[in-house]
């Protein structure tokens, strides 16, 4: 597991206050990975409540299952050493957790009790190709969701694995990475890039908004447009 000693709830504190597509741009600068890496795509884990804002913490992993019986008879929220492996993990935390079964979603695993132990954890989100429910609760706590669906009942829901690295969405997910998510989408945040990430967000917005009040005024032209991005991006490669 990747302890972060070096990043500060500070730090973490800093991140969230960008949106996600804000830090994937300020990322992008840094050249630290390809463009089309280190975000989950499609609709795995879809944000399921925009309004809250960003939230950002290091991954907790899990895989589980809901169509089958568990074997060792531990089922939703009676498996203790998961919790234990959940503390063991620097906060604040994000579980993600791969649902197992072909198609996923049979069951949920997470719903209300679920969302209140891991608050009390100081976790902040939960990510899952899976199910969750109990959705008007945890959205009232101020806990965010990614999840694939919704279902009424826990089925046969169980952690079988946990602490091994995953893949959702096409990001692989190590327990201890730093993730960001938002409305946008989930988001890897590199470790080396974490003290840099505020100001770079910044002049990322500010670019952007330059661009904006440009397309407000009334004298906008397609040259002045050419000439503010050109100045941009000397701008860019000056940095």
């Amino acid at each position: 597991m990747n302890h972060h000693d070096d990043i500060s709830s500070k730090d973490i504190e800093a991140l969230r206050r960008f949106d996600a597509c804000t830090l994937s741009n300020a990322i992008e600068l840094l050249n630290l990975r390809p463009r089309n890496e280190g975000y989950m795509r499609g609709h795995v884990a879809p944000c399921m409540f925009a309004r809250i804002p960003p939230v950002a913490g290091f991954a907790v992993i899990g895989k589980m299952r809901s169509a089958s019986q568990p074997v060792d008879g531990h089922y939703y929220y009676d498996h203790i050493e998961w919790w234990r492996y959940v503390a063991s993990v620097p906060p604040p935390r994000i579980i993600v957790m791969l649902d197992a079964d072909e198609p996923a979603g049979a069951g949920a695993l997470f719903g209300e009790l679920h969302a209140r132990i891991s608050i009390a954890l100081n976790c902040v989100a939960y990510i899952s190709n899976g199910a969750v429910r109990d959705v008007h609760a945890i959205e009232r706590l101020g806990f965010q969701l990614f999840v694939g669906s919704t279902s009424v009942s826990h089925a046969y829901a169980h952690v079988v694995d946990f602490g091994h690295e995953i893949e959702l969405g096409g990001l692989k997910i190590q327990s201890g990475d730093l993730l960001h998510g938002d409305a946008n989408g989930v988001l890897s945040v590199p470790r080396e890039a974490v003290k840099k990430l505020p100001a770079l967000a910044t002049q990322v917005l500010n670019g952007e908004h330059r661009l904006i009040r440009m397309s407000l005024d009334a004298n906008f032209s397609i040259e002045r447009f050419a000439a503010e991005i050109q100045e941009h991006a000397e701008a860019q490669e000056c940095k």
